[in-house]
């Protein structure tokens, strides 16, 4: 079972990750905040000060069309915010 699936490189993720040396990861739903911290430390070997995780929840669309109304929605995930020690960083484009 693998903990990390992908980093999020958005906009919002990558001021984060430059201001407040801290990195996003869409991560396993039955992950916790420990297996996460191992997991992260183990991949990029850099040591993590906090894990904060959030349940993101589907976004539900409905649209109008010619054959009736068409209802669908997006795909719910876990996401964790990894804050890394100062002056450590994790180079996420490496992999890519």
């Amino acid at each position: 079972m693998s903990i990390l699936i992908k980093p999020i490189i958005t906009e919002k993720a990558t001021g984060d990750s430059e201001l407040n040396n801290c990195f996003s990861f869409v991560v396993d739903n039955k992950a916790n905040k420990i297996e996460i911290k191992n997991a992260v430390e183990a991949a990029y070997g850099v040591s993590v000060e906090k894990v904060r995780t959030i349940n993101v929840r589907p976004d539900r669309k409905t649209r109008y069309t010619k054959s009736g109304m068409i209802t669908g929605k997006t795909k719910a995930y876990k996401k964790a915010l990894v804050q890394v020690t100062e002056g450590e960083t994790i180079d996420l484009y490496s992999n890519l």
